[in-house]
């Protein structure tokens, strides 16, 4: 599916969320696509916090800053998001809190932005599948890659990492090193989450390095 576009300016990553009329891929007025159309995001109640929820969606780091006033330039047209509450760690905008869509008090003057830091898929990878979608999942941690146990590992967790990668929900959480042995650290054990995080490092877990297992435990994820 192909979407319109209102600016040439634009940085489209995912189909929903994009980042418009900043000087590089990783900052912009923030514009959603939502019922056939782009709109933008009313900066009333805009916080670091949904900042930092725009940035993991476009697969990059953590918000530098979460802008107001249209920084970035005014949009046009649909004004779609307003009073948004995000708790940061949530997988998409359509996860927090808002007035819902298209209910707003808003002009274009208040359009939100957001600056984003870099890339955050840096310190994640999937290893032994037979594509990139699917494979021993691997962090990277104080210098080094290391595995997760798969005790506890659920779909919820698989979740989490195939958004890290930039893919859609995961069809399966493997266990029982399903992708082959890892070798070396296991970092993580006893993970917990959500499903909504935007990392593994937001989900709760035993601790870096605390675990109870051997590498024929190494957790998987076939995403979609």
């Amino acid at each position: 599916m192909s979407f319109p576009s209102h600016d040439d300016d634009y940085f489209p990553v995912t189909t929903d969320i994009r980042l418009v009329g900043g000087n590089g891929p990783r900052e912009g007025r923030v514009e959603v696509y939502h019922d056939g159309q782009w709109g933008t995001v009313c900066d009333d109640a805009w916080t670091i916090e949904d900042a930092h929820v725009v940035c993991r969606m476009l697969g990059f780091g953590d918000a530098q800053d979460a802008t107001v006033q249209a920084s970035f330039g005014q949009g046009s047209g649909q004004i779609w998001l307003d009073q948004v509450a995000c708790s940061g760690t949530e997988a998409s905008l359509a996860d927090c809190t808002h007035n819902g869509w298209g209910l707003h008090d808003c002009d274009h003057h208040e359009d939100a932005g957001v600056v984003c830091t870099a890339d955050v898929t840096t310190d994640i990878r999937l290893v032994g599948g037979n594509g990139p979608r699917e494979g021993r999942v691997e962090v990277y941690h104080d210098g080094q890659w290391g595995t997760v146990c798969d005790d506890a590992w659920t779909i919820e967790d698989a979740h989490v990492v195939c958004r890290m990668l930039r893919f859609g929900d995961a069809q399966d959480a493997t266990v029982q090193a399903s992708f082959g042995q890892g070798s070396g650290q296991i970092w993580l054990d006893q993970v917990a989450c959500s499903g909504t995080e935007a990392s593994l490092d937001d989900c709760t877990h035993g601790g870096w390095g605390v675990h109870d297992c051997d590498h024929h435990e190494d957790a998987g994820v076939v995403c979609t």
